[in-house]
């Protein structure tokens, strides 16, 4: 399921959103222009690696990405949910939140793969802090979904609530599941990032103050 659009009114726009949106393209078009041994350097360097772990790496690993349907995927992720999470908090609250939720999502993957020489990049810790925030305050929106339907692709309104709860289970599962694996030298998805974030997202978004939303006049709002 790729979610496309919310159908919930933004009120302003999402100037941090597109702003995140834009340092992560960037970030990642800079290291699409690396060779592999500079890349990889680059990733063990900023990203996060529990068994040598740099403080500073908490953050710059949240704009790493390993691949184009990475970033990307994040990316839309990041449109979709985030824009009504920063129309309720405003821009500066909303990053502030956003870098919690990251930082969140981070200590948790590393306190479940403590001996790990695999660098954790991605936004996706973040993002599913967004994610955990839109549940919580946007339960009765609707997403409009892309589903494939045998080779066929088509779009329908999925309550986010079924939506985020389905994710976040799937999530789950998979890192139960993942508990059992002994050989951390591979890669794969940090699902625990995820859990993290998305519950850290889910509880922090009631400490932050809403802020007061105007609706823009339209005059085919008449």
């Amino acid at each position: 399921m790729i979610p496309l659009r919310s159908t919930e009114r933004v009120y302003s726009t999402a100037k941090v959103t597109g702003s995140l949106i834009a340092v992560n393209l960037l970030v990642f078009l800079y290291q699409a222009s690396l060779p592999a041994y500079a890349l990889n350097q680059f990733v063990e360097q900023w990203g996060i690696v529990p068994d040598r772990l740099h403080l500073a790496s908490l953050f710059t690993s949240m704009f790493l990405h390993g691949s184009w349907m990475h970033v990307l995927g994040n990316m839309l992720f990041l449109w979709v949910f985030g824009r009504n999470v920063e129309d309720l908090l405003g821009g500066a609250r909303f990053l502030v939140f956003y870098v919690i939720c990251g930082l969140a999502a981070a200590m948790t993957q590393i306190v479940t793969n403590l001996y790990s020489p695999v660098p954790t990049i991605g936004a996706s810790g973040a993002i599913a802090g967004v994610m955990g925030a839109y549940l919580v305050k946007f339960p009765r929106a609707r997403i409009v979904t892309l589903l494939p339907i045998f080779f066929f692709f088509t779009t329908m309104e999925i309550p986010a609530a079924l939506l985020l709860l389905f994710w976040f289970g799937m999530q789950f599962l998979s890192g139960v599941g993942s508990l059992t694996e002994t050989d951390y030298s591979g890669g794969g998805v940090a699902f625990f990032a995820h859990i993290g974030g998305f519950v850290a997202g889910m509880l922090l978004i009631r400490l932050f103050p809403e802020r007061r939303r105007w609706r823009t006049w339209n005059y085919w709002d008449q």
